[in-house]
């Protein structure tokens, strides 16, 4: 079987490597962390160095499951440790070992052990390993595939199929690598995206929230996905619910936003004051880590199309490193403002432009900033897919992201 490359993550655990941090890689569950570490894994071996270097500990598997107690999983790696070598060390979704930092930071003052983490929660990473191994690890926040990765992973026998058929596959079935991998373009598919949704919610949220109506998770998560790219707040959600007969309060709907934000299941995206440069911490956006978990929780509108790529480009923006925000101007709202660096650039998403009158609506927000950062219109258009307006550079959103 064919492992997808996953070359900037992949180039990323190469520069740590040695390095005397830790090294984490967080994302939702079966994103592709732990193939991630097995593609690292064959590197170092084609550098020679030795199996016996190298100690793998995958939380979920059976046979470890004694070690979730982090004295027994410090006394079973120091065991397997190599004396006069470098020794490396994978704990894949390590968040299942009680106080797991503990021994992970007896490890990291020893000067030959290499540290490498996955976890696909993100109170994990924020919490535990912000106040006890702070300043001590570096994080990669994994995404599941990009469409650019999702091109690759077709077999060459598979060249006749276009960029816009393969597109619609990625917008329809999404991009978790075990469907690419497998080509599994079909009704399993999406009985493999249930799963993983259900693990998600389950594990991930119901089981460490203790969350007793699971039903009305649910209903929060199906309203969430039925609106990326709109302005949300708790209190239209709570209100929603009502009117279909299911009484939740604020607090509870709260609590399950930030459950699916922990879980890496939604990313919020906050709204910036382009004006004023600064955060405002009210009514954000949210988004899904994947359009075909989406499909598997909400019937598809052709209405829908707008918010799908609006959200594609956002997974995007941040796969290449962006912070990624909602600009508020006083004219309207700019779609992203990504900013990297010191660097801003600014994004307006819209499925066609052809229209005069809609082409007009989308780039007066970008018109009304007064500065000289760079600014996208990003479409679905191949005709007249590519232009320039004073500065406003249109381009073809499939192409932008294959770049």
């Amino acid at each position: 079987m064919q492992l997808i490359p996953r070359k900037e993550y992949l180039d990323w655990l190469c520069r740590w490597q040695d390095k005397q941090i830790i090294k984490v890689v967080s994302g939702v569950r079966r994103c592709g962390k732990s193939t991630l570490f097995t593609l690292f894994k064959q590197n170092l071996l084609k550098q020679g160095v030795d199996e016996k270097q190298i100690i793998s500990i995958n939380f979920e598997a059976m046979e470890f499951e004694a070690l979730r107690d982090y004295h027994t999983l410090y006394q079973y790696i120091n065991d397997h440790l190599q004396q006069d070598c470098k020794n490396y060390i994978f704990l894949d979704e390590v968040q299942h070992c009680t106080e797991y930092q503990k021994a992970v930071d007896s490890l990291f003052i020893k000067d030959n052990c290499d540290i490498y983490l996955t976890g696909s929660n993100a109170y994990f990473m924020s919490g535990e390993l912000a106040t006890v191994l702070s300043g001590r690890y570096v994080e990669l926040k994994m995404l599941p595939l990009s469409f650019k990765e999702f091109v690759s992973s077709f077999a060459p026998e598979n060249v006749d199929i276009s960029i816009q058929e393969k597109f619609n596959l990625y917008l329809n079935y999404g991009s978790f690598p075990f469907l690419a991998r497998y080509n599994s373009f079909d009704s399993d598919a999406y009985n493999y995206l249930r799963d993983v949704y259900n693990t998600i919610i389950l594990n991930d949220i119901v089981k460490r929230l203790k969350i007793t109506d699971v039903n009305a998770l649910d209903k929060v998560t199906k309203f969430i996905a039925d609106n990326i790219g709109n302005i949300v707040s708790i209190n239209k959600i709570a209100n929603t619910l009502k009117s279909g007969g299911k009484s939740i309060d604020n607090k509870t709907v709260e609590k399950y936003l930030q459950g699916l934000v922990d879980a890496l299941f939604l990313y919020k995206a906050p709204r910036f004051n382009i004006k004023g440069k600064q955060l405002l911490t009210n009514m954000p956006k949210y988004y899904i880590v994947d359009i075909g978990m989406r499909n598997i929780l909400i019937r598809n509108k052709e209405s829908d199309i707008g918010h799908i790529i609006e959200n594609l480009a956002y997974l995007e923006l941040m796969r290449r490193s962006y912070d990624v925000y909602v600009g508020d101007i006083d004219k309207g709202e700019v779609d992203f403002v990504a900013i990297k660096n010191n660097q801003t650039e600014y994004y307006q998403i819209s499925a066609t432009t052809l229209n005069p009158d809609t082409l007009a609506r989308e780039l007066a927000p970008l018109q009304s900033v007064q500065d000289n950062y760079p600014k996208y219109l990003l479409t679905l258009d191949e005709l007249f897919g590519e232009a320039n307006y004073n500065g406003i550079q249109k381009k073809n959103l499939i192409k932008w992201l294959l770049e």
